[in-house]
C-alpha cells in the first residue's frame, strides 16, 4: 500500500521528506504509464500545500527537494512568504484558495509569489491587473477557475464566463499571464 492510502497514524509517522518521496513515485508511475511519458513528466508540477503546517515542516520539504508550495489562506500566504526563513532561493508561492476582490491587494509584491490558481471573475482578474501591475516587476500567472458542472458554486466562474475572464486576462498580459 502506498503512504497515500495508510492510515492517518502511520502517515503521520513518515517525515515530510519521506512523503514527498512516496508522492514523486506515484507521479513517475502515472506519467510513464502515459505515451509520450517524457515530455508529460517535464510538465508535471507537485504544489505542496502547506497550509496550517510550521514552517519547520516547510523547511524540511524545502530540504527535501520541494519548491512550490501552495496556500489557500491570504494571511497564511502573507505570512509565510514574507518570513525571512521561507525567503529561500527557487521557492515559490501559488495561491490556491478562493480570493475575494478585496483581498487581492494583500498579495501584491509578496516575495516569490508566482501564480495564483483561483481567478474565478473578471472583476478578480482586472483587480489582480491593478494591484500587481503596481507591485511586481514580472507577470502574475494565473489560472482561471472554472465551473464546468452543473453544480452550483459561487467561487468558480460559469463556462460561459471564461471567453470573458480569458479576454481580461488576455488583454493584460504585461501583469498578468495566463497559465493552461
Amino acid at each position: 500500500t502506498s503512504q497515500l492510502h495508510q492510515p492517518a497514524s502511520k502517515m503521520a509517522a513518515a517525515s515530510v521528506g519521506e512523503a514527498l518521496c512516496a508522492v514523486r513515485a506515484r507521479i513517475a508511475d502515472a506519467v510513464a504509464r502515459k505515451e509520450g511519458a517524457s515530455a508529460a513528466a517535464a510538465a508535471v508540477r507537485l504544489v505542496a500545500v502547506s497550509k496550517t503546517k510550521p514552517f519547520a515542516a516547510i523547511l524540511e520539504a524545502y530540504d527535501a527537494g520541494q519548491r512550490i508550495f501552495g496556500e489557500n489562506y491570504v494571511q497564511e500566504l502573507v505570512e509565510k512568504a514574507n518570513n525571512p526563513e521561507l525567503q529561500l532561493p527557487g521557492i515559490q508561492w501559488h495561491f490556491i484558495g478562493h480570493l475575494q476582490s478585496n483581498k487581492a491587494k494583500l498579495l501584491a509584491g509578496l516575495p516569490n509569489l508566482v501564480m495564483v490558481e483561483t481567478v474565478d471573475s473578471q472583476k478578480l482578474a482586472t483587480t489582480l491587473n491593478r494591484v500587481v501591475g503596481a507591485a511586481q516587476e514580472t507577470p502574475l500567472n494565473v489560472m482561471a477557475q472554472v465551473n464546468t458542472s452543473r453544480e452550483e458554486s459561487v467561487s468558480e466562474a460559469r463556462l460561459w464566463a471564461v471567453r470573458g475572464l480569458q479576454a481580461v486576462v488576455s488583454f493584460v498580459p504585461a501583469r498578468l499571464s495566463a497559465v493552461a
